[in-house]
């Protein structure tokens, strides 16, 4: 039984300063954690008693699927990583140090390597395959801006598991069979969510999907058509976008080069050409070309001016990049060849520059343009024949309304909490760290492998987004720290005996309990930490003990009603089942 007259805890009456989210003003106000640093947090009792129900639920379900539990540590050597290339590829994401002796080690940002090494360790056949291990385990990343309490912190614990088949129908059907467990996980949790279309990003691999909390302050975007049920991240949203034909580039007019003062912008753009050229044009018809860096070298991303370039989804499409970032006026210095709010794709080749396109910057499509001048723009500039592109990047914001990639209908918009990633990783890990098995020939063949992660720790606060009121959280009783909050009030003893005496039955019926047997408290300052705090069953014993009654309230709905002492027990043993 927790009591609260000697348990470790201290509530707080005001949002920590720092703090923007729910979940992180609740959590700290609640005494569940106290931060350290920034996006580093410790745990009060009463937070890691709710993160081990996280952890609980996630482990019964792993296991019930058949899944096996490992552990590795989270100081981890270089070597594999530098095989897998992920020493570099993951960037300054990765906290890098070296002990004593010069050697290099990292903190485990994730474990695909360490569980591929551990199973070339141990199988060696075919027959040993499908397998599927996972751990439960404290995972580190450098974040650039540590923000939103624990959902986006440096350090935190996380869910990895993976499986190992012989072929692709083999991995199929683990990826299926994680699916299913992630489902069922997230409902027992009592998170809404959907499951949506993602990019593989650092990990690699093919077929990837996100679980995703709805919330209003997720960090993630996605889409979601109400139609036909297509749903992705907006990352991995597919355009849908038509084709022009090699007539119709015949067709277009030759690049017109038309003077256009003072027109660094899109609007001021626009305005000119409709004033002094009677073009009856809209943004729509102009090209934007947004100057980036990537690792060192000069990128430009054409994108319609109508629309605003979406850099996290340019991030997650453009392959290998490690490091990317607007162009700077001190970038425009060092390239002369730019004349800032006058760029154009047509001379992108002659000045070195990488040129890649939002696929609605069709092949055939012309437009008007910086001509690479002050003061100047090109009209008729056209895509296939004045300028190609290095490839084609998804790049747009999405905006609500455009249409769905596979019904056409508008789609809808909504931001969430990435809660989980799944991923068919494919052979990358198991080909560079050399994982093979001999099959029924006694030929050696490359193992396939998945990757699934649920975050443990952003799983908790996504439950404190999704179920809180002005007043407190309100915990599902499956992670709550006690599933019933006893309340003795007043000064006489009896309260506090009755309420003691109920706490030890339930608790003898295996149903937790959390008493607040505080005798300096006011019954206000009780009423107070019983709804901040968030157990989903209250029990107060005050005034109404006289009659032999005790008040019940339900702190998700609010509701209240009176019990007799008598019937107390059998009452939430029927209720909580």
């Amino acid at each position: 039984m927790l009591k609260m007259s000697s348990l470790f805890l201290r509530t707080l009456r005001d949002d920590p300063s720092d703090a923007s989210v729910a979940s992180h003003k609740l959590l700290v106000r609640a005494g569940y954690i106290r931060p350290i640093a920034a996006g580093i947090f410790s745990w009060l009792p009463l937070g890691v008693i709710a993160l081990r129900n996280v952890e609980r639920v996630i482990r019964d379900e792993m296991d019930k699927a058949g899944f096996q539990e490992v552990h590795f540590p989270a100081l981890l050597p270089k070597d594999p990583y530098e095989k897998s290339n992920r020493w570099e590829e993951y960037g300054p994401a990765l906290f890098r140090l070296q002990d004593r002796k010069g050697s290099d080690y990292l903190l485990g940002p994730t474990h695909e390597e360490m569980f591929t090494l551990m199973v070339k360790s141990e199988y060696s056949s075919y027959k040993d395959l499908p397998l599927s291990i996972y751990q439960i385990q404290t995972k580190y990343r450098d974040e650039a801006r540590p923000r939103s309490g624990i959902i986006r912190g440096r350090e935190f614990i996380m869910k990895d598991s993976y499986s190992f088949d012989l072929d692709d129908a083999g991995l199929e059907a683990s990826y299926q069979k994680h699916r299913a467990a992630y489902v069922t996980t997230f409902n027992r949790l009592g998170l809404k969510f959907n499951i949506v279309s993602a990019v593989s990003g650092a990990m690699g691999g093919s077929k990837s999907e996100e679980f995703l909390a709805p919330s209003p302050t997720g960090e993630d975007t996605y889409v979601l058509c109400p139609k036909c049920g297509y749903a992705a991240n907006v990352e991995a949203m597919v355009s849908k976008v038509s084709k022009v034909s090699k007539q119709e580039i015949a067709k277009a007019p030759e690049m017109e080069l038309l003077d256009t003062p003072d027109t660094p912008t899109i609007e001021s753009l626009v305005a000119v050409m409709n004033q002094k050229y009677q073009a009856n044009v809209s943004a729509s018809d102009t090209l934007k070309n947004i100057l980036l860096v990537a690792d060192g070298q000069v990128v430009s991303i054409l994108i319609p001016g109508d629309r605003q370039l979406d850099l996290k989804r340019v991030e997650a499409n453009l392959a290998g990049v490690k490091e990317l970032r607007l162009f700077e006026d001190g970038d425009f210095a060092k390239n002369p060849g730019l004349v800032k709010g006058y760029v154009g794709p047509q001379d992108a080749k002659k000045l070195g520059i990488k040129l890649y396109a939002d696929p609605s910057i069709v092949i055939g499509s012309h437009w008007i343009t910086g001509a690479n001048i002050k003061n100047k723009h090109m009209r008729y500039v056209t895509h296939g024949r004045d300028f190609n592109v290095d490839g084609f990047i998804e790049a747009v914001e999405i905006n609500q309304g455009d249409p769905c990639p596979s019904c056409d209908s508008p789609i809808i918009i909504d931001r969430a909490i990435e809660i989980g990633h799944i991923f068919q990783l494919g052979r990358k890990y198991a080909q560079a760290l050399d994982l093979t098995v001999l099959d029924s020939q006694g030929k050696s063949q490359v193992v396939t492998m998945g990757s699934y992660g649920i975050g443990v720790t952003r799983a908790l606060a996504a439950i404190a987004e999704q179920s809180h009121d002005e007043i407190g959280i309100i915990w599902p009783d499956e992670i709550a720290p006690a599933k019933v909050h006893l309340v003795a009030t007043g000064r006489e003893d009896e309260p506090f005996i009755q309420a003691e005496r109920i706490g030890k039955e339930l608790e003898a019926k295996g149903i937790s309990v959390m008493i607040d047997d505080r005798r300096e408290a006011s019954p206000g300052v009780k009423f107070k930490d019983a709804e901040l705090i968030g157990n989903p069953y209250i029990l107060i014993f005050g005034k109404s003990l006289a009659q032999g009654q005790v008040e019940f309230r339900i702190r998700r709905s609010g509701e209240k009603s009176e019990i007799a002492l008598g019937e107390i027990t059998s009452h939430l043993v029927k209720l909580l089942g």
